[in-house]
């Protein structure tokens, strides 16, 4: 009964570890007998005691290696250590577990070898500044180097750039005379702008008061002309209203007849101011005597 029940137990043990579960981003490689049998996917398997067995359990996410610092030489013969981080996926699990015996060994000397053949075409200058060429040439290279391990590089990426000590040092002072240099540049363009900044407000100053002094001349212009045309216009004025007199007079004159003693009447006015101590010579009308006796008639008809 022991020796039953033993068996049975036996029996389900060796059922139940038939039975395989993969997981997600995952898949194993199945041989049956020490030959390539299958690859599980995700999901529910079961696979025959004793003659197949789980040879390879696949990781298919994309993974990321950091390999140790590689010494490399430049095409100006300057050694530097670079170490690099490389991206991958699995794409075929059967040639990752028969294609190469260990793949990060694999890849790891490919990626140093790889570096190498790239720094050695490039200058120590070209090399700090390239950086994005070269992991784009590397990607490229590995890439098709691993094809066959069922292996897709990704992405590849120069973590550091380690030059010699000499280097760096000759580097640091470079940097610290160009920062000199920009410095002294920046403060020349800031005093340049100032003094440019300055004359245009002297410039506009100077504009800005001829400007003034046109308009105040204009004011001033304007204002003599208006006062000169008002004076004008009173003396205008004041002359209408004495010939306006004199013609008021002379209406009522000739209204009254005495067209001819008028006449009389502005010669005496006009002997008048000829005779008003000014003059060097006096010309006396040749009817004087008429011209007397008709003052003499105006006299009394004005009394």
């Amino acid at each position: 009964m022991y020796i039953l029940i033993v068996i049975v137990i036996l029996i389900l043990a060796i059922l139940a570890s038939c039975i395989k579960i993969v997981p997600q981003a995952h898949a194993y490689v199945i041989e049956r007998l020490g030959a390539y049998q299958g690859t599980w996917s995700v999901g529910f398997h079961i696979k025959l005691p004793f003659f197949d067995k789980i040879a390879r359990k696949v990781d298919l996410k994309e993974q990321a290696v950091d390999f140790a610092p590689q010494p490399v030489i430049t095409k100006d013969n300057v050694t530097m250590r670079i170490d690099t981080v490389v991206f991958f996926q699995i794409t075929d699990p059967k040639l990752f577990a028969y294609g190469v015996a260990n793949p990060m060994m694999a890849i790891e000397n490919l990626t140093a070898t790889t570096l190498r053949n790239i720094i050695g075409e490039l200058e120590l200058d070209q090399t700090l500044t390239s950086r994005e060429v070269i992991n784009t040439k590397m990607r490229a290279s590995l890439d098709v180097a691993t094809d066959p391990w069922g292996i897709k590089v990704t992405r590849v990426e120069l973590k550091n750039i380690i030059p010699p000590a000499e280097i760096q040092n000759a580097m640091e002072r470079q940097m610290k005379a160009e920062r000199e240099r920009r410095e002294a540049v920046t403060r020349a363009e800031g005093e340049k702008k100032a003094n440019i900044l300055v004359a245009e407000g002297e410039k506009e100053s100077k504009i800005l008061a001829a400007e003034a002094e046109k308009q105040s001349a204009i004011l001033r212009a304007e204002a003599e002309k208006e006062k000169m045309i008002r004076e004008a216009e009173g003396r205008a004025e004041a002359i209408l209203k004495v010939q306006q007199a004199n013609a008021d007079g002379i209406r009522m004159i000739k209204e009254a007849g005495a067209d001819e003693a008028v006449l009389k009447i502005k010669s005496l006015e006009a002997f008048e101011k000829a005779a008003d101590g000014k003059a060097t010579k006096i010309l006396l009308p040749s009817d004087l005597q008429g011209i007397a006796s008709l003052a003499t008639a105006w006299k009394e008809v004005k009394d």
